[in-house]
């Protein structure tokens, strides 16, 4: 089976063709075009200015994912596209033009929810999950806690209010750091490691961890951003100073992998999971990913910890692909022929829900 997937839920247009034989996948073309460059200068994502960007890039992305896979159009057996959550006009540009290619080419189309593509893009590199699962979706947009048995998934908690990346990001334009915010504060707490114990004493900073003692499986993350702030206000005449900086950064990152970590591992205790997984943008986190082998590996050795590719944890077309194949194998036959009649019912949701 091959398949074209389309991702253009927030800044990033992409496009991927997989071809899957009984579980077995092999990613024959993965192209995103990124706007970062582009945001940058703003400090986030301009919803006008990432939408304007991909009517420019998305035809490109698609042709080049097709060329580089060696496969053109004829030969692909479903097309899938992000229909949400995500912003609303850079969705709408992913949906038409597949939409497009449905209706011209005769290819069945199915929508694929954003954020159980993060989840299934563990699939990507292991076929053979174990079951009960738990999953930890972590990215700019979203916080999750869900539990996972075979197809079937169950919301176990969500941030309420900021989400870990948006948490991130936060920090880093406090801090005057450039935008994407996770992979400086990460650059920034490494160097904090390095520095002698007179420095880490001097600089030394102290965070809240909040909601991490509370009895649900949701998060926050409004109030250690606020913390964050208070902190640079308080030490006006040093907050400039780079070993400050990696102060914050570094308290930050773990106050941020120490609340992500415990929840997980507390979900996974409570629902005796056999795997937990984690997706998303701030998967890629190098401190969250040894944090988590670290702990479960201390929890117990009958638990598998995944997690995708770091290329595979910030939003690709893969995992919409991927996803696809898994919704596809487990909906009847009759669904399976509205897919090619009812391409024009497909529509933008940005507040769908897992």
């Amino acid at each position: 089976m091959l398949i074209l997937g389309i991702e253009t839920s927030c800044d990033e247009t992409a496009a991927a063709v997989l071809q899957i034989n009984k579980n077995n996948v092999k990613v024959l073309s993965n192209t995103v075009a990124s706007q970062i460059s582009i945001h940058r200068k703003y400090g986030g994502v301009v919803p006008e200015v990432a939408a304007r960007e991909h009517i420019k890039k998305i035809i490109p992305v698609i042709k080049e994912a097709l060329n580089s896979s060696k496969h053109s159009l004829s030969n692909i057996d479903l097309i899938a596209v992000t229909k949400g959550p995500g912003l609303i006009t850079s969705l709408l540009v992913g949906i038409e033009a597949a939409k497009t290619l449905s209706f011209a080419k005769k290819i069945p189309l199915m929508g694929i929810n954003h954020l159980k593509a993060h989840i299934y893009a563990n699939f990507l590199k292991f076929s053979n999950i174990l079951h009960p699962a738990i999953s930890l979706i972590a990215s700019g947009g979203h916080t999750e806690l869900g539990l996972l048995i075979n197809n079937n998934y169950k919301k176990l908690g969500q941030t309420r209010d900021d989400a870990a990346g948006e948490c991130f990001d936060k920090t880093a334009k406090i801090l005057g750091l450039k935008y994407p915010g996770g992979p400086e504060i990460s650059k920034q707490a490494e160097k904090w490691e390095e520095q002698p114990k007179t420095i880490k004493k001097r600089f030394k900073v102290s965070l809240p961890r909040p909601m991490i003692n509370s009895k649900n499986f949701d998060f926050s993350f409004s109030g250690l951003k606020t913390a964050i702030l208070y902190k640079t206000k308080e030490n006006e005449k040093i907050k400039n100073r780079p070993e400050f900086i990696q102060s914050i950064s570094y308290e930050a990152q773990k106050a941020i992998v120490e609340v992500l970590t415990k929840k997980t591992i507390k979900a996974a205790q409570k629902y005796k999971a056999k795997s937990i997984l984690l997706s998303g943008g701030v998967a890629a986190n190098k401190a969250l990913r040894q944090t988590f082998k670290t702990k479960i590996k201390k929890l117990s050795k009958n638990i598998k910890f995944l997690v995708p590719a770091i290329n595979n944890c910030t939003d690709n077309a893969a995992m919409i692909a991927i996803t696809a194949y898994y919704q596809h194998k487990t909906i009847s036959r009759k669904q399976k022929d509205r897919l090619n009649k009812n391409w024009f019912k497909l529509k933008a949701n940005p507040n769908l829900k897992t």
